[in-house]
């Protein structure tokens, strides 16, 4: 039986919370798990919220955290994220029914380059999941210099232990909701993927999941210590203070916000390794920091030690997740055949040769085409094929998926890109004010084949097809006719980067 339309209480352990029911699904929107990170908790670890007498209401997405807005054309195709605010450390819950008990619970950990993004976005509305018996989590956490800023003092990846206090609220409160606490499962895409394999090989992580799935990220992704503190020193030149947090945090936030994204600007038209480290790579200038406590080594490291053992893993990628950072601003036009050829130097690879594979496979492609597969593969695909092959050598439990449905924005060249499979996995193609990225008419029984995978995983552990190893290497391909199972897809291009990536 379904519950009635109207308002409906839970009691959680800091206080009573008023959500609101919509066709049988129950929704609770912006919840605090911690308390606001500024004033005296800025720049620490997070804290417990103060309890509160009575009912709060939990009929809207809360704060988002402070962060600069999407450039064009990249604004209109990610949507409006929210509104920024110091209260932004709180979460939202959809359940099919608070009072059944026992069912799986999904944790979604947004992306956005660890600088934007928020869980308040239409695409991430967790109806669906609800209404396939699955209680729904999105999150927010903190992002830029206050959730990653790292000088070599005070506490390195706030924005992670933000995410682990969520988690431990969920351990401590989802019961409330309906959903089991040993029944855990935490999904993201690109930062949130990041974040997914980040929080595999942390200990202080250890047992508030049993599953987990990695949309386009992976394990490789992280800052060293001195890079780290390069971005720091970068930051605070340009806002002309001392290189200490208490500097920085003196700073107005929004010209905080502000300098963030003109230094993020700076390392896309220069990516000087002297000055960026790692970072000039990586593309990001807030990552995970190993900072040898939060996280004690690379996640890969980690998990190729087996830190990631006993946890249900699903892993994938889009077909040409670079061609979202490419084509939408016209940048794949005007790569030249020698960049192409420095970026694959770069990289490692034997240049000639490499491009020989990369041309067979891609023939009458431009040099952007090439650069954009050659990218997918070094940022995404490898480290996720290197994420399977961990894991499961560990004897974990792992699905491998890859996301090739193209879609039809940019004249049909943005194709399979990164992001673009978020809203087939929530089902949410046709919401109000979701993200555009896969057009105006895109498949609605390719979204039920997915949607009904990631069901499965989190109910079950398993999405519905042979499981990965370094043998068959099976791979489930989402594409315009539901799902194909494929073997070994692109053999020769992933043979390149062995003892590379």
């Amino acid at each position: 039986m379904s519950m009635a339309a109207g308002n409906l209480v839970v009691i959680t352990r800091h206080g009573r919370v008023r959500g609101h029911v919509t066709d049988g699904v129950a929704a609770f929107k912006g919840i605090p798990y911690a308390a606001p990170p500024f004033g005296a908790n800025r720049f620490q670890p997070p804290r417990p919220p103060e309890p509160w007498d009575g009912v709060r209401d939990a009929l809207e997405y809360g704060r988002v955290a402070p962060q600069p807005p999407y450039a064009p054309p990249f604004d209109q195709l990610l949507g409006n994220q929210g509104r920024p605010g110091e209260d932004c450390l709180n979460l939202n819950v959809w359940t099919p029914d608070p009072s059944e008990g026992g069912l799986p619970v999904i944790v979604w950990i947004h992306g956005g380059s660890f600088v934007r993004g928020s869980g308040a976005l239409p695409t991430y509305d967790g109806t669906r999941f609800a209404r396939d018996g699955v209680v729904c989590v999105t999150i927010n956490y903190r992002l830029g210099a206050d959730g990653f800023l790292y000088l070599g003092d005070w506490i390195a990846n706030r924005g992670l232990l933000d995410q682990i206090a969520a988690l431990e609220w969920v351990q401590e409160n989802i019961r409330a909701f309906g959903g089991d606490p040993a029944r855990i499962t935490i999904f993201g895409e690109s930062a949130g993927a990041f974040s997914v394999a980040t929080l595999l090989s942390m200990p202080r992580a250890k047992g508030l999941f049993q599953r987990a799935i990695a949309q386009s990220g992976a394990g490789h992704h992280t800052s060293s210590v001195a890079t780290a503190q390069l971005v720091g020193r970068n930051l605070a030149d340009k806002l002309h203070v001392a290189p200490t947090m208490p500097s920085i945090a003196a700073v107005p936030l929004d010209r905080l916000v502000e300098a963030q994204a003109e230094l993020g600007q700076e390392l896309a038209v220069r990516p000087d390794p002297v000055r960026w480290g790692e970072v000039a790579a990586n593309a990001m200038i807030f990552e995970p920091v190993v900072d040898g406590e939060v996280v004690p080594a690379r996640p890969i490291e980690r998990i190729v030690a087996g830190a990631s053992a006993g946890i249900d893993l699903m892993v994938g990628t889009t077909t040409e997740e670079w061609r979202f950072f490419l084509v939408p601003g016209g940048a794949i036009d005007r790569v030249t055949d020698d960049r192409l050829s420095t970026m694959a130097r770069v990289m490692g690879l034997d240049v000639e040769p490499a491009l020989q594979v990369y041309r067979a496979s891609l023939p009458q492609q431009t040099a952007g085409d090439l650069l954009a597969a050659l990218i997918t593969d070094w940022f995404f695909r490898i480290p996720a094929i290197r994420l399977a092959e961990a894991h499961a050598k560990n004897g974990g439990p792992t699905h491998m998926y890859e996301f090739a449905w193209r879609s039809p924005l940019f004249d049909g060249r943005l194709g399979a890109a990164h992001a673009v499979e978020i809203g087939f996995v929530f089902n949410n193609l046709g919401r109000k004010g979701a993200m555009t990225l896969a057009g105006s008419a895109p498949p609605q029984m390719l979204a039920d084949v997915m949607h009904k995978a990631w069901v499965a995983f989190a109910t079950r552990g398993d999405p519905g097809w042979p499981a990965y190893d370094s043998r068959e290497r099976t791979v489930m391909r989402f594409d315009g006719v539901g799902g194909t199972i494929v073997t070994d897809p692109a053999p020769k291009e992933r043979q390149l980067w062995d003892g590379i990536r």
